[in-house]
């Protein structure tokens, strides 16, 4: 549904100068996209997408590289969107016109819609094929790309936050300990190379999208990056959801790449959960220093504790569990005197219930409405058993020895529990289960 707020009207006035075109209609933005606005339009009947960032971009030179990331793909048969036009402001801010795409990128319709069921089985191949093409681009092509130590890098974002996690120790100890040797080769890295930035019909994959994380690393981390469990969306297979390792390795030998040994991608696999964990806490800082109040936002921060799960199973400290959600067995309850019924409980239970089924105008309200009432849920459920985890993680804290997490989390990395790590492993899964059972129950059943 076209826009006509007072900045869709000055958006749809500058596009139309920088792509040439008499008009400027169906001005619409998209949902999706965490760090940038996107929107679609169309000139003179030719499909168009502009991405533009924030009005304060941590990195104001990012998206004049995308546009130089996205010449480099295409050149090494790479599928991408056309670029169509780059520059440092539109309304103020850098952007980046490109053709439209047709096909589907949300991951639940891709693994479920029976239009995808002739592709999916052929899809891991594919994306194996489309990454050797992609790793063949030197990164000197792209001037200014980022590199550095991944493993480093991880360990510096996460000790910024400040907040200790022995589930984040674990991995960080495990990651240092079995770190393969490097081949020395780099190349460019695609950096979100996974299901939910490809677009994808039922003949296969049109272009690969969201650039704005690549750098300069081992080729092998988009591979892994593409392994990780959060990209499955719950179906059982480990590459994206649509296929086996065997069969992403076996198109990347297809298309040229050197395939990484087993052990080598299930590094990178580790490697990457724990990236991910980092990168939900670090979006969910925008919502809670004031930059950005997204209830996206804030929910990816009750996200982080999946994340743990998932190490802890990629480190096979772990096995999935099927826990009932609290909700279910909630009862309405009496109103808290003085106050009447429905109670706090019971209003937060009718406001989630409006959200879900409220129409709204467009599909980035509707994805909004969909996370508000998720949100929602983890908020019942903390209150129905705050109080308990809080006293029972107090307890398994004082069963090693430990004050706190940081306590834990310190101990962990200097060794101190080496002769008792079975008990400490324990501590640390009883509490990531415990913040499961509020943020998401189900998840906790999904197969590693």
């Amino acid at each position: 549904m076209p826009e006509t707020t007072p900045l869709a009207d000055q958006l749809a006035g500058q596009l139309a100068d920088l792509v040439g075109s008499e008009t400027v209609t169906g001005l619409r933005r998209l949902s999706g996209g965490a760090s940038r606005e996107t929107w679609a339009f169309d000139a003179d009947g030719r499909a168009l997408i502009v991405r533009r960032d924030p009005p304060a971009p941590l990195d104001p030179t990012a998206m004049a590289r995308e546009a130089a990331l996205l010449s480099a793909a295409a050149q090494a048969g790479v599928p991408v969107p056309r670029l169509v036009d780059h520059g440092p402001s539109l309304l103020g801010t850098a952007y980046l016109i490109m053709e439209w795409l047709d096909g589907e990128t949300i991951p639940r319709r891709l693994l479920r819609d029976e239009r995808f069921a002739g592709i999916r089985p052929r899809l891991a191949r594919e994306l194996g094929t489309i990454l050797a093409r992609l790793h063949t681009i030197p990164p000197e092509a792209v001037p200014g790309l980022p590199g550095g130590d991944p493993l480093d890098g991880i360990a510096a974002a996460y000790e910024a936050f400040a907040e200790p996690r022995p589930a984040v120790e674990l991995a960080l100890r495990w990651l240092a300990r079995h770190r393969p040797a490097s081949a020395g080769r780099r190349a460019l890295v695609h950096g979100d190379f996974r299901n939910g930035n490809l677009m994808i019909d039922p003949a296969g994959v049109r272009g690969v999208l969201d650039w704005e994380l690549a750098h300069a690393g081992d080729p092998y981390e988009d591979l892994g990056w593409l392994c990780v469990k959060s990209w499955r969306f719950g179906a059982p297979h480990p590459v994206g959801g649509f296929g086996s390792r065997q069969e992403l390795l076996e198109g990347y030998a297809a298309g040229g790449g050197t395939p990484p040994e087993p052990d080598v991608l299930r590094w990178w696999e580790v490697y990457g959960t724990l990236r991910w964990a980092v990168l939900c806490r670090h979006q969910a800082g925008r919502y809670l220093d004031g930059s950005d109040r997204s209830i996206e936002y804030a929910m990816l921060g009750r996200r982080v504790c999946e994340q743990e799960h998932d190490l802890l199973l990629a480190l096979g400290l772990t096995a999935p569990i099927t826990v009932p959600d609290p909700l279910d067995a909630a009862t309405s309850g009496e109103a808290s005197a003085p106050h009447d019924r429905p109670n706090a409980a019971e209003l937060i239970e009718a406001v989630g219930a409006f959200l879900e089924s409220a129409a709204q105008p467009d599909e980035r309200l509707r994805f909004h409405a969909r996370v508000a009432a998720a949100a929602l849920r983890v908020a019942r459920r903390e209150l129905l058993l705050g109080e308990a985890h809080q006293a029972a993680h107090r307890a398994r804290l004082s069963s090693v020895g430990c004050a706190d997490d940081a306590d834990l989390a310190q101990g962990i990395r200097a060794g101190a529990f080496d002769n008792r790590m079975n008990e400490v492993v324990e501590v640390v899964r009883a509490c990531v289960v415990d913040k499961l059972t509020v943020a998401n129950p189900r998840y906790l059943s999904m197969p590693g």
